[in-house]
């Protein structure tokens, strides 16, 4: 069901029955690290290069999502998975060990929503019974694309972000009405925003208009007041993103509680772990929503969550010509079923 503008209603309440998460070394020495279910010792991972390392991150995800659902890769339907490198290489690689069908997309880090917030509209409308959906990146294998190679050792401003190098995913089921499942409510899908920035360094602040958009799209659909969620999270806007978008909010007239306001890029890292302003990267928000913040769900603590994943929408390709950066940002409300 359409509501207002941009957003999508879901009525039958789609579960997430089970999730997966896997991460690398630095994810392990991080604030999160008991939510993962994997964390390896080094970025290769036993692979012959990064980037079938990341393939790694993501199958395994997958396969420990479907494990803990308690059921086999053939009860699932379809796979919605996504990731950051050339034409998301490491998803279509892990469908084909999977021998799921398959949907690739690309939202940059905000894939994790947006799969989440089609899986959810399959499921509700009947066009399946079951439905996995993922989104990962690998430290060294997006650096080497989007910036220098970490061998490198090119130095980075304050505005720059460390990439996650993990995978999340969950199994996404019609409801049983199982009491204390998180269920996706709704879904507000993004506009693309470009305000004319175009520093690789700085995705935070060139996301900021983008999940503003959104999350006040979100609350003008659905007619919501900022107090109906015990939590709003960003995807991995950083700190100059995330202060930059509590601005703009305030500045259109949404008040937001402060330490009600988080972003993934935020929660993932310890203080003293030198990620300049945050984490990013695809895995930044599928690892922490995946993880920690569906376990906090099933704890208690938050009944319920409004995830906003961003995205920077730019290419080597687009940076080389001197393009701007686009981008956008996916909302999905979770909440706890009573």
């Amino acid at each position: 069901m359409l509501k207002g503008k941009q957003s999508w209603v879901f009525p039958k309440r789609p579960a997430i029955v089970s999730t997966g998460v896997t991460g690398g070394p630095f994810e392990a020495k991080g604030k999160l690290a008991e939510d993962f279910d994997i964390l390896h010792e080094d970025l290769t991972m036993g692979k012959q290069s990064f980037e079938k390392a990341h393939c790694l991150l993501l199958e395994e995800a997958i396969e420990i999502a479907i494990e803990k659902g308690e059921a086999k890769k053939e009860d699932i339907q379809f796979m919605i998975a996504g990731d950051l490198i050339n034409q998301i290489t490491p998803s279509s690689f892990a469908a084909r060990k999977m021998e799921i069908p398959y949907f690739g997309i690309f939202g940059a880090c905000s894939t994790s929503m947006e799969g989440l917030a089609l899986a959810s509209f399959i499921i509700n409308y009947g066009g399946a019974k079951k439905v996995v959906t993922a989104a990962s990146s690998h430290n060294a294998a997006v650096e080497k694309q989007f910036r220098y190679p970490t061998e490198y050792g090119g130095q980075k401003p304050p505005t720059a972000q460390w990439t996650v190098t993990g995978a999340g995913a969950a199994v996404v089921t019609e409801n049983s009405g199982q009491k204390g499942l998180p269920v996706t409510t709704s879904a507000t899908i993004g506009k693309v925003i470009d305000m004319g920035l175009s520093d690789p360094f700085n995705m935070g602040g060139a996301m900021a208009p983008a999940a503003a958009d959104t999350i006040l799209a979100h609350f003008n659909d659905m007619d919501l007041d900022p107090s109906y969620y015990d939590l709003i999270v960003t995807g991995d806007l950083g700190k100059i993103g995330q202060e930059t978008t509590y601005e703009l909010l305030k500045n259109a007239g949404l008040a937001l509680e402060r330490e009600a306001f988080k972003d993934c890029g935020l929660m993932i890292y310890k203080e003293d772990q030198p990620v300049q302003s945050g984490g990013s990267g695809a895995g930044c928000s599928a690892t922490v929503v995946y993880g920690h913040l569906i376990n906090e769900m099933k704890r208690g603590t938050y009944k319920k969550i409004l995830m906003v994943a961003t995205g920077a929408l730019l290419s080597p390709l687009s940076f080389q010509q001197k393009e701007t950066i686009p981008c956008v940002a996916h909302a999905v409300a979770i909440e706890i079923q009573d």
